[in-house]
C-alpha cells in the first residue's frame, strides 16, 4: 500500500496529495470510539461506558474506494464538572470546525438529542466544513425511524449505523469520500527531500526555522497549502536544496478558542504525512512528555525517517557526557523497540549545531533510499541465519534461502523466503532488523522485513 502523501512524478515536478483528516466529535458515550475502531478496522481506541475514557486523541488511516484519509477521535475530555466539561466540549468542536475537512457528528438514535447535542450543533451550524451527522446505535432496522428527531440540527440527512456491527458504515464511507475535493488539494513541488519541523508547543520549531533561515534568505517560496495545509520553504543554502515543511507560527490566534495539544496533534498530522524526514523537538528543560510520544507515534505510524533535536541545550545546567547519555538512554527507553535514529542537543538561539540537524537530515533521506546489492545482502544475511536460525516450531524448523530487497519502496523493505513464513515471529524479524541495521547504515529510518513462502 503506498503512502497517505501520493508521489506522482511528473517531468522534474511533484505532485503532493494533502491528505484529507475527518474528525469524530460529539459528547461522550455516543460511541465515538467504537465508530474509530470501526473505520479504522482496529482496537486502538479504547471502549467503555465510564465518560472521558478516551483520554488520548486515536489517530488511524482508513481506506475506502481506493481513497484514504486520516481519522481523528477528538476525545481527550476529563469531566470535572458540568461547566468544564462544556467548555471543553466547545473547544474540540470548534478546533476541529478549523482544522479537518469533514467532521462526523455522532449522537445517539436511541437517547435522542440532549442539551449538549443542540449545543454542538448550534456550533457546527456555523461551519463551512462539510458535517455529516451519525446516528449511531442503530443496532436493528426500527431504530432507523428515529433517526429524524436529528433533522432539527440543521445539518443535512442523519446517517443511521451500528458502529458495534458495522451496519450503514459502508454508506457513510461513501459520504465522507464524496466529500473529499480534487484538484484544489493539490500542491506542485519540485522533486526534492521534504524535511517537517515538529513538536509540541513551544519546543522551539519556529526559533530553529529562523536560524535555518538566518539573515541572508536564500529561499526561493514560501507555498502554502490550499487553506490550512503545511507550509513548505525551498531551502538552497551551503549546497542542500530541499523542503522545510514548518507548522509553526500559522496558527490564527483569536479565531477559536484552542485546545493547544489536539490543535499540534493535528497541525502535526498534516506535516508529517507529506514529509519524508521528521525532526522532532524536544525542549531539553522539559524532557520527554506525552506529547512528544503522540508526535513520535505518528511519525512511527506514517514510516517516515525521524531525527531527535533536543532544544534550549544552552539552558541546561550539567553539560557533561554522562548527562548527554542518561538524556539519550532516557529517549531511547521512551522509544523503545525503535532505537536506532540521530539525537542532536542543539540551540536555535545561539545557533549551537543546527548545521549539523540538516546534515543529518540529508543522511537520513539517503538512508531511506539506500539499496543494498542481492549478492552482498545474502552473503552476509545467510551466514548470520545459519549462525541463528529461526526457533523451530512443533519439531519443523524454518529454513531461509534467499533474502532481496524490495525496489521503489517508501522505505527499505526486505524480503525472506523460506518454507514456513507463519511460523516466523516478531522477535526473530527484529534479530533480522538488527543484523541488518549493524552491517548497513539505516539510521533514521524504518525497516520493512516480509517472510514469504519460497
Amino acid at each position: 500500500m503506498s503512502d497517505h502523501s501520493n508521489i506522482l512524478h511528473l517531468k522534474k515536478n511533484l505532485f503532493l496529495y494533502m491528505g484529507n483528516i475527518v474528525a469524530i466529535v460529539g459528547r461522550p458515550n455516543v460511541g465515538k470510539s467504537t465508530l474509530f475502531n470501526r473505520l479504522t478496522e482496529t482496537r486502538a481506541a479504547i471502549v467503555n461506558d465510564i465518560a472521558g475514557t478516551t483520554r488520548d486523541r486515536q489517530y488511524g488511516k482508513v481506506e475506502w474506494g481506493k481513497k484514504e484519509f486520516s481519522l481523528i477521535d477528538t476525545g481527550g475530555w476529563v469531566v470535572n464538572s458540568d461547566d468544564i466539561f462544556e467548555e471543553e466540549i466547545n473547544k474540540q468542536v470548534s478546533v476541529a470546525m478549523e482544522e479537518a475537512d469533514v467532521i462526523l457528528f455522532v449522537v445517539d438514535i436511541v437517547n435522542g438529542t440532549t442539551d449538549l447535542d443542540d449545543q454542538v450543533a448550534a456550533i457546527l451550524r456555523k461551519s463551512t466544513k462539510p458535517v455529516i451527522v451519525v446516528a449511531n446505535k442503530a443496532d436493528n432496522f426500527d431504530l432507523h425511524y428515529n433517526a429524524a428527531e436529528f433533522y432539527t440540527f440543521g445539518l443535512g440527512d442523519p446517517f443511521p449505523i451500528s458502529s458495534l456491527s458495522g451496519s450503514g458504515t459502508g454508506d457513510l464511507l461513501d459520504k465522507i469520500v464524496s466529500n473529499f475535493t480534487k484538484e484544489e488539494d493539490m500542491e506542485v513541488l519540485e522533486d526534492l527531500p521534504k524535511f517537517a519541523i515538529v513538536g509540541r508547543p513551544n519546543a522551539g520549531k519556529s526559533s530553529i526555522v529562523n536560524a535555518f533561515i538566518g539573515e541572508d534568505r536564500y529561499i526561493v517560496t514560501d507555498i502554502a497549502g490550499t487553506t490550512r495545509d503545511s507550509i513548505y520553504s525551498k531551502y538552497n543554502k551551503f549546497g542542500f536544496d530541499f523542503y522545510l515543511v514548518d507548522t509553526a507560527g500559522i496558527r490564527k490566534k483569536g479565531k477559536v478558542v484552542e485546545d493547544i495539544e489536539y490543535y499540534s496533534v493535528l497541525r502535526s498530522i498534516r506535516a508529517i504525512e507529506n514529509s519524508d524526514v521528521c525532526i522532532l523537538m524536544v525542549d531539553a528543560t522539559r524532557g520527554i512528555e506525552s506529547q512528544d510520544l503522540n508526535i513520535y507515534q505518528l511519525i512511527q505510524k506514517n514510516k517516515k525517517g525521524l531525527i531527535v533535536c533536543i532544544n534550549k541545550w544552552d539552558l541546561f545546567q550539567d553539560k557533561s557526557t554522562k548527562a548527554i547519555k542518561e538524556f539519550e538512554n532516557a529517549i531511547y527507553d521512551r522509544f523503545a523497540p525503535f532505537v536506532d535514529f540521530p539525537i542532536i542537543f542543539t540551540s536555535a538561539l545561539t545557533k549551537q549545531r543546527i548545521f549539523k540537524v540538516l546534515e543529518t537530515a540529508v543522511e537520513v533521506y539517503n538512508n531511506r533510499k539506500r539499496v543494498i546489492p542481492t549478492a552482498k545482502l545474502n552473503e552476509y544475511m545467510l551466514q548470520v541465519i545459519e549462525n541463528y536460525p529461526p526457533p523451530a516450531h512443533k519439531g519443523k524448523y524454518v529454513k531461509i534461502k534467499y533474502v532481496t530487497q524490495l525496489k521503489d519502496t517508501q522505505i527499505p523493505s526486505f524480503v525472506f523466503f523460506c518454507n514456513l513464513p507463519q511460523w516466523v515471529k516478531d522477535p526473530y524479524k527484529r534479530f533480522l532488523e538488527n543484523k541488518i541495521r549493524a552491517n548497513w547504515d539505516f539510521s533514521g529510518t524504518p525497516i520493512n522485513i516480509f517472510m514469504r513462502e519460497k
